[in-house]
């Protein structure tokens, strides 16, 4: 199994720019004079265009055009930004609406872009844009989670985009049928919006021949394909760049329309164009995340182990399917849809339901935090109904004979779910929680403790290229195919190499994002970057070493030279040489083929982080307002090269999973109009909201690629969720049925379960 060096202790390489204000975000590296886009937005949610007057804005000082969909379609610009639609469960496909870049013929969301204004100035550009006449026919506007209501989509009957199933719904009738028990949770997913630090923004520039656009992204490579099939141009004439980037939690995974109106815009103009969202444009067009209600159900023997288990799920696409958005809570979910548990008998089905609202996609964890959340939920509420200890009955069901096929066809390879139990109980000290309960207690607080045990597999691509060159000036370069959103994959990615060759840490560049340079990457996302990069690198190192070795026999004159990951040795010599001075020689030789090699290498299964989370909460009664005064994380991702990277990662999961869980939510007034669109409405936690987090690791390595790795990325998300549910749940009750708990615990909703229960107001 692999082991790593100084790549587990190094200090991050990236943060001496970052504090010192000297990164490179996608707003500081536009093209001098580049002139400045703003989109024209719609301010409705449902309605046909009678009218669109771009007279006056086209007339306005500093004004150098203003496009709509017409203009894009008559410069031979593909409008429909399409995407992957699932397979239904009758065996069809489901339906690709069209969703134009720029609004033709009707609006279906509020902030849908109109048209585009571009001018010399920000000012001048927003100035024209107020000049923009624009007349719509309003229409119904359909916000229910549910089929029905007015049709946003011809090829789209009843709002329903996909009717997704997987597994033998017969038989897990057959096994509710003959169970001793059987429960039944509706549990509710929150909208939420991914608010990252850096908000969405690209710039275009045409030179005559090709298009350069950068975008704040995930990786440029999908976006390349994107651009050139919609501006009908060659691949080979579209290069796409990714700078610094400020936060992506997958919200920043996807193509988006303005990226190919500024690719449009800038080749009509022969001008470069840029444009930078504002918070709220942010709030308004960025993919949302969540939204789904699930409805499951689980049955038990009289031994209370599981035999089967059932989840109905309508999950929001808003206004259209975005790229992803029809996998996420279909394919994706359903990876993990029986989490860490023994159920050889499950069914689901999920529909998609168009709605009025922001399209919805990939938000950290993506779709495996929603499945995770509802089974761990089932689990404490089925735990409460039959009288059993929760915990108890969760390592009663776990899996554990490896390697263990799924319902869903997934193959957890290794795992050892009881020793992370048995870990976390202790770090969270279980035993001691009756007198921190009694301590709240007195102090007129009401205190929860709550559990979730997750599972989650990697996701994106399994096969990865590295490129290592070795430069004349004695440096390295090593070109990845994933795309640092802040991780730290520069040192990671630095310090694996050196560990791996021998070259100072000190002497790599890790170049990324720029796919002239790489042609080819699968970008980052679904916790896959340091282990499919890592098994790329690996694969390169020994192809360099081959041809180092080879080399060094001839020009030395001795056979059998062999790489030890740090020097070259022939057995029966005193030959000692370093991979540079390798590189040296055979610069000097003028052997060049071996001083830029290439490898790909794919991953031969899929690894499966896991873990247990316990959360602690406190209830004012009074207030209704919900404190997390306690964390603890145990989990399992196999090896890892850098652990504090990787507890870095995994606090920043659980601080999204506490917001989600506790204070944030996307809220919709009844004509679609957005009422949390800034940072006065929308709750992002916030430091004094989070507590401590504390963290341990109990490794099992995979045997499903050869470092061992199992991803940390999304983990703290997908455990968090459950765990403050659950503690919540916990400190209700038992006035407040488990039932009735749903996110957000936001004061409001929690005061007013309380006060239902006293009678203090009526139920609703």
């Amino acid at each position: 199994m692999a082991q790593f060096g100084k790549a587990q202790t190094a200090a991050r390489r990236e943060d001496a720019r970052f504090l010192t204000g000297r990164g490179r975000y996608i707003d500081d590296t536009a093209p001098e004079g580049a002139l400045h886009a703003v989109f024209f937005r719609s301010q409705v949610a449902h309605a046909e265009i009678r009218a669109l007057d771009l007279g006056a804005a086209r007339a306005a000082p500093g004004v150098a055009a203003v496009l709509s969909a017409g203009d894009l379609e008559a410069a031979g610009v593909s409008l429909h930004l399409a995407t992957d639609p699932v397979t239904n469960r009758d065996g069809t496909t489901a339906p690709d609406p069209f969703r134009p870049v720029l609004a033709r013929g009707r609006v279906r969301h509020v902030g849908e872009a109109v048209a585009v204004v571009i001018a010399q100035t920000l000012a001048q550009a927003r100035d024209a844009a107020e000049l923009i006449g624009f007349e719509t026919d309003d229409l119904p506007v359909h916000l229910d989670l549910a089929p029905g209501g007015a049709a946003l989509h011809a090829d789209a009957p009843g709002n329903v985009a996909y009717d997704w199933a997987l597994g033998d719904a017969a038989a897990v009738e057959a096994a509710f049928a003959t169970a001793a028990h059987r429960v039944t949770l509706r549990v509710e997913h929150n909208r939420v919006i991914a608010n990252a630090m850096e908000p969405r923004g690209a710039w275009a520039d045409w030179d005559g021949a090709r298009l350069h656009l950068s975008f704040s992204g995930q990786g440029p490579w999908e976006a390349r394909a994107t651009l050139a099939a919609m501006l009908g141009l060659p691949v080979e004439a579209v290069r796409v760049t990714n700078p610094d980037v400020g936060g992506g939690f997958g919200m920043k995974a996807m193509t988006y329309p303005e990226y190919v109106v500024l690719g449009a815009a800038a080749r009509l103009l022969g001008r470069p164009v840029r444009w930078m969202s504002d918070r709220t444009e942010a709030m308004l067009t960025d993919n949302a995340g969540r939204d789904l209600v699930s409805e499951a159900e689980m049955a038990f023997d009289a031994d209370h182990r599981i035999t089967a288990y059932r989840v109905n799920i309508l999950s929001n696409l808003g206004a259209y399917s975005s790229e992803f958005g029809q996998q996420i809570q279909s394919t994706v979910s359903a990876r993990v849809l029986t989490g860490v548990y023994d159920i050889g008998t499950a069914f689901v089905n999920a529909r998609g339901i168009y709605t009025n609202t922001t399209p919805v996609d990939a938000f950290r964890g993506a779709g495996r935090p929603e499945a995770i959340y509802t089974i761990e939920r089932v689990m404490d509420h089925a735990a409460q109904v039959l009288g059993v200890d929760p915990w108890a009955l969760r390592e009663r069901n776990f899996v554990t004979a490896f390697p263990y096929r799924t319902v869903p066809g997934e193959v957890y390879d290794v795992g050892d779910f009881a020793r992370v139990l048995a870990r976390v109980r202790r770090e969270a000290d279980v035993a001691g929680f009756p007198a921190r309960r009694a301590a709240s207690a007195a102090r007129g607080r009401r205190r929860g403790l709550g559990l979730c045990c997750y599972i989650e597999s990697i996701l994106g691509e399994a096969a990865e290229t590295a490129r290592v060159e070795f430069r004349a000036d004695g440096t390295v370069a090593l070109y990845v195919g994933t795309l640092s959103n802040g991780q730290g994959h520069e040192t990671v990615f630095a310090h694996f190499l050196a560990d791996r060759t021998g070259i100072p840490a000190e002497c790599i560049t890790v170049v990324q994002g720029d796919t002239d340079l790489i042609p080819r990457g699968g970008g980052t996302g679904g916790s896959r970057s340091v282990t499919v990069q890592g098994t790329a690198t690996i694969a390169t190192v020994a192809k360099i070493a081959e041809g180092f070795a080879a080399f060094l026999g001839e020009a030395l004159g001795a056979e059998g030279f062999a790489f030890d990951g740090a020097t070259f040795r022939a057995p029966g010599t005193n030959h000692a040489v370093t991979m540079l001075e390798a590189a040296g020689m055979a610069r000097a030789a003028g052997r060049e083929d071996l001083l830029d090699q290439t490898a790909r290498a794919r991953l031969p299964g899929r690894s499966f982080p896991n873990g247990a989370h316990v959360a602690e909460v406190e209830v004012d009664p009074e207030t209704g307002a919900v404190s997390v005064v306690r964390y603890t994380v145990t989990d399992d991702f196999g090896v890892l090269i850098h652990p504090r990277l990787a507890e870095g990662q995994v606090h920043g999961g659980v601080a999204q999973g506490i917001g989600q869980a506790v204070t944030e939510r996307a809220v919709h007034d009844a004509h679609g109009q957005l009422l949390t669109a800034t940072f006065m409405d929308y709750a992002v936690p916030r430091a004094d909201d989070l507590p401590m987090i504390a963290f341990s690791h109990e490794p099992v390595p995979s045997t499903a690629n050869p470092l061992g790795m199992k991803g940390c990325g999304e983990a703290g998300t997908v455990g968090a969720l459950a765990a403050v549910a659950n503690a919540v749940a916990d400190a209700l009750a038992p006035e407040v049925p488990r039932a009735e708990v749903q996110m957000p615990f936001t004061p409001e909703r929690v005061w007013r379960w309380l006060a239902q229960a006293e009678g203090r107001v009526a139920a609703e």
